[in-house]
């Protein structure tokens, strides 16, 4: 069990885990992860850390696929600030209690503003960390949103 799980099991969120292994590294480990759980890479979905408008503990989340990269300003625009840049991973760390690499959207030790890639509501299910790395959980995107009072926008181009 991870925080995530528990926090999911106590939302009554109905979810599936996927455990599995990565054979093959690119370099690259969420493409990696899609392969490996069979996939597209544009349902699996990573969570990121910003700072806002250049202060270091102004932390929020962003969460999108593993087939894209972050656009700090939108990332910074979907949070109302002026300017994102990526969190150290040290803070990201504390913040969430979860392992950079393994940062699950649910479970986290701060609740922290967060915006999920408006990508994910074309998809009937999501994959993302459980928590810690070689394992997923899938759910209904329309489930992050509501448990965790979650905004969407576009965050990668």
């Amino acid at each position: 069990m991870t925080p995530a799980i528990d926090c999911l099991t106590e939302y009554g969120v109905m979810f599936s885990t996927h455990e599995y292994q990565i054979t093959a590294p690119t370099g690259h480990y969420g493409p990696d992860a899609a392969r490996a759980l069979g996939v597209p890479a544009e349902r699996v979905f990573k969570t990121l850390l910003v700072c806002l408008n250049d202060q270091a503990k102004a932390l929020a989340v962003c969460v999108l696929p593993v087939s894209t990269e972050l656009n700090l300003k939108l990332a910074a625009k979907a949070h109302g600030a002026k300017k994102a840049q990526m969190a150290d991973p040290a803070l990201a760390e504390k913040a969430t209690g979860y392992l950079v690499g393994g940062i699950s959207p649910f479970g986290q030790k701060r609740t922290l503003p967060m915006v999920l890639d408006d990508s994910a509501l074309t998809f009937e299910t999501i994959f993302t960390s459980a928590g810690r790395r070689n394992l997923e959980i899938e759910f209904d995107p329309k489930d992050l949103i509501r448990t965790l009072n979650v905004k969407t926008a576009p965050l990668s181009r």
